[in-house]
């Protein structure tokens, strides 16, 4: 496993210098945007513009936190974490999620207050250039880290970039009030503020939720399950791949396990080879490490055997929350048979066994029957 990290060591690297540089540039970009709409805001008498501006300062906290986090999360493993400290990232995208949901809230706050008790707003021309340039400075920023994030794999520069394109709008939304003001003579200022903040604290609350489910462990990702179960087919004695389970340890750093139905004429030196063989092409076309391979084993040369794995299939996958059957092995002189069953979360595990047990207990009834529930954790 020390070989492995070494081999990917250079690419968390380059990783990391990507998403501090990106960060950094949105720190910038967003302390000037700050700086401007405040001073414009204050001066204008405008609270839907200092709300734009303390948004951007949110934006641009969030990057700096980002940094951090990315810094602490690259640290080596050690015995007190031996799986790295990856998952710092999502802890630092919580806190993220936390300022972001108090600068709504305070945003809310401040525009309900201009709504009971009006000032009018003084718009100028200076005010909607700067306005009019911070709506096209975010829109590039946005869509340079957004593309920065898909290319090193970063959910938080993502994040960051569909932020800023949706602040281009929000921006855009305070330009569109100020010329119905100054055409109109209508004030929609703290109304457009409550507006922003609205779809600020939405924001927020979707960046905690889907921080939490990070934390708490999702389903892997399809593409990436099928991918790997894949890799694995291909070689020339295994049967199929079956109960995959993904652990994410932060991003990209992935450990996984799997079991590889195998003949049953195969002997443990060979199992050992192929083994150590998929584990090192599976790492190196996808980064899972496998960290531990199990085995099924099938009949190879019995037909009554085939036959009853035939029946037992169909009479399992009879029922709708029976999703597959995989590790088959019968014994017809021992009037044996063993196989799991992936069930679906709609059924529980034990009442599903018991009435899998009693339909095939009929059919075979000298036969002993040993069902081993699994849940579907990754795709099938």
């Amino acid at each position: 496993m020390a070989e492995k990290e070494i081999n990917f060591t250079e690419e968390r690297q380059s990783r990391n210098t990507v998403i501090v540089r990106t960060s950094v540039i949105g720190i910038a970009a967003n302390v000037l945007l700050a700086i401007f709409k405040a001073v414009v805001g204050l001066l204008s008498n405008s609270i839907a513009v200092v709300l734009d501006a303390v948004n951007n300062l949110s934006d641009a906290l969030s990057s700096v936190i980002t940094i951090v986090g990315t810094k602490l999360a690259s640290k080596r493993p050690d015995r007190k974490h031996p799986m790295g400290y990856g998952r710092i990232e999502y802890l630092s995208a919580m806190i993220v999620a936390a300022i972001v949901l108090y600068a709504g809230i305070t945003s809310a706050v401040e525009s309900v207050k201009k709504i009971i008790h009006p000032e009018q707003a003084d718009y100028s021309t200076v005010t909607l250039i700067i306005l009019a340039a911070a709506i096209v400075v975010k829109i590039l920023l946005g869509r340079f880290v957004k593309a920065r994030g898909k290319k090193v794999n970063s959910s938080a520069l993502v994040a960051s970039g569909a932020d800023a394109m949706f602040d281009a709008i929000l921006s855009a939304s305070v330009l569109a009030s100020a010329i119905i003001f100054l055409v109109f003579g209508v004030s929609l200022e703290a109304y457009i503020g409550v507006i922003i903040s609205i779809f600020i604290i939405k924001s927020g609350v979707e960046m905690l939720v889907e921080t939490l489910n990070d934390i708490l462990g999702t389903r892997p990702d399809a593409e990436l399950a099928r991918e790997v179960k894949r890799l694995l087919a291909e070689e020339p004695e295994v049967r199929g791949a079956y109960d995959l389970i993904l652990n994410n340890y932060g991003p990209d750093k992935n450990y996984g396990s799997v079991h590889l139905e195998l003949p049953d004429t195969m002997t443990v030196d060979q199992v050992d080879r192929l083994t150590r063989r998929v584990e090192t092409k599976v790492y190196r076309e996808t980064g899972v490490a496998l960290t531990g391979i199990g085995v099924y084993a099938y009949n190879t040369a019995d037909d009554e055997a085939a036959k009853i794995r035939e029946t037992v299939e169909r009479t399992v996958l009879a029922h709708d929350w029976a999703l597959q059957v995989h590790g088959f092995y019968a014994e017809p002189e021992q009037r044996q048979m063993r196989f799991d069953v992936v069930m679906d979360f709609k059924i529980d595990p034990r009442e599903g066994v018991n009435i899998l047990l009693e339909e095939l207990k009929a059919l075979y009834p000298d036969y002993g029957i040993t069902i081993l529930p699994d849940i579907d954790v990754s795709e099938i």
